[in-house]
């Protein structure tokens, strides 16, 4: 891939600084909806998964649009599905800026945000507002924990999420696997993760007694595999719809960059490239563990459609971009839906 964005790219926007450009980037998106919106759909293979229609395997990841403000425009882009979030039970700043960094040696980014957000309340209001239109995507709503929450409150703090987003959801996910929330992703202990689920199960069953919606997690590449497979087993007992993996990870191993840039950028979560060798292996784990029809979704290190391609062949049921979308740009969508169409 490559083309006029690229150059764009690699000579221009990685000179600025990465938030602000995420915020440019994704105001021209939205401003662009006008004329978008008129272009045909890309076509795909379908998917039936948790009672739900996608029409191709494709989304975006949560955590680019993070307050539910372009969820169409992002679908015009050609995403089937676009997921929401992380958003939290109260509004919050998120950790001190800069918080968001590119290493475009690795087309990876590390990010530190802390679940900047508006807070379910305000989220909940705009997609109230937003209605749901017949032509948008599938959308999913990520939620996770307050920071200043302590983690004896955290299952209150997921309850209120639910009780306000839940409504909106065509699927909701229990995100325990940032590494910028601290404490965060020792809620993936099975121990504290159950109660947990049941909890956010419970409360999205009390708000939509009728219409019940799809739950699944979230988890981090750095889970050992025992443990990755104590969550499946986890998942199985519960009932939940499915599981997305994996998140970003804290491991800073094989990168291209120079260690000195690495370090002076500190702690966060890195995405992108990197990731792909250890998100089809959990894929694989996981998929070997639930059988066949438990929906996971694909997420980290998918940057080509040889990748999407490979992570499908790994189990994946669905699939999530972000980091090759910040790099590719708007097209990358339909490249690499494109691409898999090449290869049926």
């Amino acid at each position: 891939m490559g083309g006029p964005y690229r150059l764009i790219f690699d000579h221009a926007l990685t000179r600025t600084d990465a938030e602000r450009a995420h915020h440019a980037a994704f105001a021209a998106i939205r401003r662009a909806l006008p004329v978008t919106r008129r272009l045909p759909r890309p076509a795909g293979q379908g998917v039936e998964a948790m009672g739900l229609r996608f029409p191709h395997p494709l989304g975006l990841a949560a955590g680019f649009d993070k307050n539910a403000v372009g969820i169409d425009a992002l679908a015009a882009l050609g995403f089937g599905h676009v997921e929401i979030g992380t958003v939290t039970g109260e509004a919050q700043p998120g950790n001190p800026t800069p918080r968001l960094f590119r290493l475009p040696a690795d087309r990876a980014v590390i990010n530190r945000m802390g679940f900047n957000n508006d807070g379910a309340e305000v989220v909940a209001r705009r997609l109230a507002a937003r209605g749901r239109p017949a032509d948008g995507p599938v959308l999913g709503v990520n939620i996770g924990k307050t920071k200043l929450v302590a983690e004896a409150d955290a299952i209150g703090d997921y309850e209120k999420s639910t009780g306000l987003l839940a409504p909106y959801a065509d699927y909701l996910v229990v995100n325990v696997s940032s590494p910028n929330t601290p404490g965060l992703r020792d809620l993936q202990a099975v121990a504290k993760l159950e109660p947990l689920l049941r909890a956010v199960r419970r409360r999205a069953d009390q708000v939509r007694p009728d219409d019940r919606v799809p739950l699944l997690v979230k988890i981090a590449p750095d889970l050992s595999d025992d443990d990755v497979l104590d969550v499946a087993d986890l998942t199985l007992a519960l009932g939940l719809d499915g599981i997305i993996a994996t998140n970003t990870t804290i491991s800073r191993s094989g990168l291209r960059t120079p260690d000195p840039d690495v370090e002076a950028i500190g702690a966060g979560g890195l995405s992108g490239r990197p990731l792909t060798r250890r998100a089809n292996d959990v894929m694989r784990l996981l998929r070997d563990r639930v059988g066949p029809d438990l929906t996971l979704i694909g997420v980290g290190g998918i940057s080509t459609a040889a990748d999407a391609r490979e992570r499908l062949l790994a189990g994946a049921t669905l699939l999530q971009g972000y980091s090759a979308f910040i790099y590719e740009g708007p097209l990358w969508p339909r490249t690499i839906l494109r691409g898999l169409r090449g290869q049926h």
